[in-house]
């Protein structure tokens, strides 16, 4: 087998590990059956990812590196606050939401394995953690790039968006209807930018 670096290894496990948790569940995926995904012995595998542990914490990273770079790839964080918010929560949605269930299902067992796996608690509150970082920083650069000020602290603008977002993909993983998601999201939208009571500096 050709040497191939650890970091070109990792990512290819990631996207093998996505695939097979998005097919089969979190709680069924194993480092075999990743492996098995990926093409290469179980040993391979392991000398990157040592548990089935590691291999999520790798997966929620990715994950929210997608999240990040979709947020930064489509807002013009210089045109204020509001307008990032309007923006880049419409082109999340459009981009990882919709027609997306498997990938949003993929998520949510992420969060409920490591909350009902002994031991491993401390990946859920870090994976929700990483989520309201990306966020917090987001919404910072967006306001003070514009002048602006947040009535809100910026971190709770972040913890309040997602918790408006992560119940409107519940509703649209139990029932997708693009119309009403949408509409939804628009309201959401509308009560974030006025919590946030944006003002020039």
């Amino acid at each position: 087998m050709p040497y191939v670096e650890a970091s070109v290894r990792s990512r290819q496990f990631v996207a093998a590990a996505r695939e097979v948790m998005q097919r089969d569940g979190v709680a069924a995926t194993t480092l075999r059956a990743v492996a098995a995904e990926a093409g290469v012995p179980l040993g391979t595998l392991q000398y990157v990812f040592s548990s089935k542990e590691a291999l999520l914490r790798a997966v929620i990273e990715d994950v929210v590196e997608e999240i990040s770079t979709v947020l930064a790839g489509t807002v013009e964080l210089d045109r204020g606050l509001a307008h990032a918010i309007r923006q880049g929560l419409t082109s999340f949605w459009s981009e990882l939401v919709a027609d997306h269930v498997k990938l949003q299902l993929m998520q949510g067992e992420l969060l409920h394995y490591a909350l009902r796996k002994p031991g491993q608690g401390s990946m859920a509150s870090w994976q929700y953690r990483r989520y309201v970082a990306v966020l917090t920083d987001w919404c910072r650069e967006a306001a003070v790039n514009a002048g602006e000020k947040c009535a809100l602290p910026y971190d709770r603008l972040a913890r309040v968006m997602l918790a408006g977002v992560d119940g409107l993909i519940a509703q649209y993983v139990c029932e997708p209807d693009d119309e009403r998601a949408r509409a939804d999201l628009e309201t959401v939208i509308g009560m974030l930018i006025a919590s946030a009571d944006i003002r020039p500096v």
